[in-house]
């Protein structure tokens, strides 16, 4: 069980974004905000996943939400994701050793094919106006997801 489920509050962060500036969980502070972490840019998973939070921002906003979303990637490689995929939802590179997505312990091993190496766990988190977390969403399949996410973020 982690200490980061329903109830808790969301660890302070601070974290590069594309533009060369920083957010932090004070940023978001006094609005609902859902911060959705991914593997990796470009990558036919989390494309489908940023263009789907990208496509339903305005509901988003419209229910007082903002929106985040989190990889190990550069900013440069952010700038690039968003260039690519006319993406519209905000991101923010965690690629600090012991950053966030380390802290939330969702950057942990992983294998496959045999092949053992570090990887992301896509996991959503959607926090209330003060940044305690009101749902978790762990081992995210991207089918659908963002509309799931919008349905709950209404509901509270």
């Amino acid at each position: 069980m982690s200490e980061y489920e329903a109830g808790n509050a969301f660890p302070e962060f601070a974290m590069e974004t594309p533009d060369g500036g920083t957010i932090t969980k004070a940023d978001l502070a006094g609005r609902k905000a859902v911060i959705f972490f991914y593997p990796k840019d470009n990558t036919p998973g989390c494309t489908t996943e940023a263009t789907d939070f990208s496509a339903l921002k305005p509901d988003f906003e419209k229910a007082g939400v903002a929106l985040l979303g989190v990889s190990k990637d550069s900013a440069r490689k952010h700038r690039n994701f968003i260039e690519k995929h006319d993406l519209t939802v905000d991101l923010a590179t965690d690629a600090q050793e012991g950053g966030l997505s380390d802290a939330l312990g969702i950057w942990t091993e992983k294998t496959n094919y045999g092949r053992t190496y570090m990887g992301m766990v896509r996991t959503t988190y959607l926090l209330d106006e003060s940044g305690t977390i009101l749902r978790v969403w762990p081992n995210v399949r991207v089918m659908d997801h963002a509309a799931q996410v919008l349905d709950a973020a209404r509901a509270v």
